[in-house]
């Protein structure tokens, strides 16, 4: 069985137990109308009967989605093997990012033979984006490295910060570019740290890619997150060899960063976007996509939410 395949059974079990839980909801709730001579018509037996129904095809349904899961989390290795072989990846997380599935990308990168040179972590204060003018004064101070120069059709204080972290912390395609040394990374990395931008740990150089990893849906009161990650992994995507932007299930619809993404062509063109990586589907489907960056493919938007033109690479 192919990933898609394998990744469609899981969207085809998954809505299923979706509609399930609505239509037992449905049910419950109707049941809870108080209606005259109800159980003298039999009506309340009819109705318990559909509940219980409705509940024994949730759980078998809910079993197959555990056991596809456990299936995919299973043969991931083998899917994803010598993909990313001799590579490297910078993870780049928002605050609402899931830790098992940081965790869960990072050992699957390495499974497929790829390498994690470190985690930089947006701050609140980045992604609400109430400190522009700072972020702006920030950005286009002196500490953007000898011999480089911010992309001018980038305007946006987080568009404009993602494009300097991309020059610090992302391998140049072209050989003949300026080479960023340890000294100058240091400096913009301490400097976006230190005026509470961001944090990180050790980092061991720069990387092929980038992945940035995201929380799911967000509330329409939201305000700028989900805009402010996805302008920054805009500018990320404009360095090295691709990046991914991976949310969870629910990030690709409303104004959460996915969604965001996906309907802007100014940012959709720069980087490939993944809307479920809360499934071990979706998280090979993030390799799978940094895979076909590297390989000179062109940016898609894979998964199963709204926007989705697919639901892997291959």
């Amino acid at each position: 069985m192919s990933a898609r395949q394998r990744r469609g059974r899981v969207v085809i079990v998954s809505v299923a137990l979706a509609v399930l839980t609505f239509a037992a909801g449905l049910v419950l709730g109707s049941g809870t109308v108080a209606v005259p001579g109800l159980a003298q018509r039999g009506q309340d037996s009819e109705l318990r009967a559909q509940i219980d129904d409705l509940t024994a095809e949730k759980k078998a349904l809910t079993e197959r989605l555990s056991a596809t899961q456990d299936f995919d989390s299973r043969i991931s290795g083998k899917v994803v093997g010598g993909t990313l072989a001799g590579k490297s990846v910078v993870l780049v997380r928002t605050p609402d990012a899931d830790e098992a599935d940081i965790e869960s990308v990072m050992d699957l990168i390495g499974r497929a033979g790829g390498s994690v040179t470190g985690t930089v972590s947006l701050t609140d204060e980045f992604v609400e984006a109430n400190s522009a003018e700072k972020l702006d004064s920030v950005v286009n101070s002196p500490i953007v490295p000898a011999g480089t120069q911010l992309d001018t059709g980038l305007t946006e204080g987080t568009a404009q910060a993602g494009d300097l972290l991309g020059i610090v912390l992302l391998n140049a395609p072209d050989p003949a570019a300026p080479t960023v040394d340890d000294a100058a990374r240091d400096t913009v990395l301490a400097t976006l740290r230190d005026t509470g931008f961001l944090r990180y740990g050790e980092l061991s150089g720069p990387a092929d890619t980038a992945v940035v990893l995201t929380g799911g849906a967000l509330p329409e009161d939201a305000g700028n997150r989900g805009l402010s990650v996805a302008r920054l992994a805009s500018g990320l995507g404009r360095h090295g060899s691709g990046t991914v932007l991976a949310g969870r299930t629910g990030s690709g619809s409303g104004v959460a960063a996915v969604a965001i993404a996906r309907a802007d062509p100014g940012i959709s063109g720069d980087l490939s976007t993944v809307d479920d990586v809360d499934v071990e589907a979706g998280r090979i489907t993030v390799v799978l996509a940094l895979q076909a960056l590297l390989d000179g493919a062109q940016p898609g938007s894979y998964g199963a939410g709204p926007g989705a033109s697919a639901i892997s690479p291959r």
